[in-house]
């Protein structure tokens, strides 16, 4: 009986210091690189789809950014909107409304960019993302996942990813990926590799009738 009556008290501490312990975070932070390199950018109608769908599984208190992969992405000009959403039903609703308008401006006056600087794109939004320090964090990537670095640019940057979600979308494939196949199959593995490596979650999203997997 007492050893039975020490146990209880044990639990009962634990779960009373758990309850006292910091809050856990209930919002979601998601980050989305859109590629403009190239004939990449004809598939914009298709980022426009994606963040309509995101948009509207946006909450009170999460966070959503959209930014650009172009030549030199590491840079907080590449960020064509963002947002962290009110309380207030009707503001949140003229917060979706101003974003849904920046984007389309960003859509009609994108040029095709000469390289594709995904790993300058990945470490702007790990620092945007840890600085609003949501409960969860996700990094959509809409991309055909072919990196080319300008010379001169430094990418060779571990990636920090502990926590974090990331997801490709639209990995098109491109002319010499039906000239040999491993070139496509090679780029996923490389990307999955080097993600699950820096310690984030990597998955796979070709079909944009299925929207439904890209958030947890």
């Amino acid at each position: 009986m007492i050893i039975r009556l020490s146990k209880l008290i044990i639990i009962a501490s634990a779960a009373l210091l758990t309850a006292c312990g910091e809050p856990v975070a209930r919002n979601q932070g998601v980050y989305m690189l859109i590629d403009t390199s190239g004939t990449y950018t004809q598939e914009l109608d298709k980022a426009q789809q994606v963040i309509n769908y995101t948009l509207a599984k946006m909450n009170p208190g999460d966070t959503f950014a959209v930014a650009s992969i172009n030549t030199g992405s590491f840079s907080e000009k590449n960020i064509k909107a963002k947002v962290t959403f009110d309380d207030r039903p009707s503001v949140t609703n003229k917060q979706k409304q101003a974003f849904q308008q920046s984007i389309q401006q960003f859509v009609d006056e994108t040029r095709p960019a000469a390289y594709t600087d995904i790993t300058g794109g990945l470490l702007q939004a790990v620092e945007f993302l840890n600085e609003k320090q949501p409960g969860r964090k996700t990094i959509l990537i809409f991309s055909d996942l072919k990196e080319e670095i300008k010379a001169g640019y430094n990418r060779d940057v571990p990636l920090q990813l502990d926590g974090f979600n990331l997801v490709a979308l639209n990995v098109t494939k491109l002319g010499s990926d039906n000239i040999d196949p491993n070139e496509y199959l090679g780029r996923l593995q490389d990307w999955q590799s080097k993600v699950e490596q820096s310690g984030g979650d990597w998955r796979v999203v070709n079909d944009l009738e299925r929207l439904e997997k890209i958030l947890p």
